[in-house]
């Protein structure tokens, strides 16, 4: 693949994620949506941010994309004009292993205690 279909955004090296920067990132709604959104895909798997259903204004998709990129969370490239999103889980399950199984399970517990669907 070509240098110019794929193009790579900042993210924190492995060592720069700071726990409470992950966690600043997991505590909004719409942000555990995508994180739960590419658990589901699995490791190394990516997704479009147009695959990913968020009723928000595209900035404020962006907006949290990129919260979520600053913290480590997840890894952004360009593929041609779509930006693929993927999960960070090794350089999180290495940094702090169980926390992303912890909080996605929570969440997954409280979205089914208040009825709400599993997406």
């Amino acid at each position: 693949m070509s240098t110019a279909s794929v193009r790579a955004l900042a993210h924190p090296a492995c060592q720069e994620i700071r726990l409470e920067g992950v966690l600043h990132a997991l505590s909004d709604p719409m942000r555990l949506r995508i994180v739960r959104f590419l658990w589901r895909l699995g490791e190394g798997e990516g997704a479009p941010c147009s695959a990913i259903e968020l009723v928000i204004t595209k900035s404020t998709t962006t907006h949290h994309f990129r919260v979520l990129r600053e913290a480590g969370v997840i890894s952004q490239v360009y593929r041609g004009t779509a930006k693929m999103n993927a999960l960070r889980r090794h350089d999180l399950d290495t940094l702090f292993p169980g926390l992303l199984d912890a909080v996605l399970t929570a969440d997954a517990v409280q979205r089914e205690r208040d009825g709400l669907p599993a997406t």
